[in-house]
């Protein structure tokens, strides 16, 4: 295919407003717990986070003028639970808005376990859970701010969990991923395939 052809492909996206509602992306979702300053919890879910490095810190883009934001500022702890795809219902529940009282009813629908080396606490039966400390938050992203922390404590289910002895397609096929297609869309992931990493690359 020649350069011409390849750009004969393309569709020019206006950046004068938001691109991300003209395409699919993949992302994970997960549900971030916080406390306010009287230690009721909180939940709600995101889907812009990733690592943040090779190192045990994580992090979330965040709106200043959330309710998650400002518990973290005042807690300068959080939790993450990465739910099952069977938990898909409670994942959009989570983005309940709130009462004009200013709370969020629906949360007293979920199941939840408290952490260990934090105060927080996380959803019940999900497959991964982090404990987090409040490192940085970063300003100026437009409207939003990227929020991070270093995770103090870390659990998996079993059946998630990656060890030696196990295949990992048969793993991820046994215990399926559950990914956010961002916008408004979501996958149950259960095949996989080896990627081809070059030979010597390194971290």
């Amino acid at each position: 295919m020649s350069p011409s052809d390849a750009q004969a492909n393309l569709v020019e996206i206006d950046v004068e407003k938001p691109v991300w509602d003209q395409f699919f992306t993949v992302a994970p979702l997960v549900l971030i717990g916080t406390n306010d300053e009287e230690g009721g919890f909180d939940l709600a879910p995101k889907h812009m986070v990733t690592p943040m490095g090779w190192q045990n810190y994580f992090g979330f883009v965040c709106s200043p003028s959330h309710t998650t934001c400002r518990n973290i500022t005042s807690r300068k702890t959080f939790t993450v639970s990465y739910p099952k795809s069977s938990q898909l219902v409670h994942s959009s529940l989570a983005a309940s808005p709130r009462s004009t009282q200013g709370d969020k009813p629906v949360l007293e629908l979920f199941e939840t376990f408290p952490a260990s080396q934090i105060e927080g606490s996380f959803i019940k039966d999900a497959y991964l859970f982090f404990e987090c400390r409040h490192f940085k938050t970063v300003t100026g992203f437009g409207e939003n701010c990227l929020i991070t922390g270093e995770i103090v404590a870390a659990y998996v289910d079993r059946k998630f969990h990656r060890v030696s002895e196990y295949d990992d397609q048969e793993l991820i096929h046994e215990s399926p991923l559950f990914a956010y297609l961002s916008p408004g869309r979501f996958a149950t992931i259960e095949k996989s395939n080896s990627f081809p990493f070059p030979l010597g690359m390194k971290k």
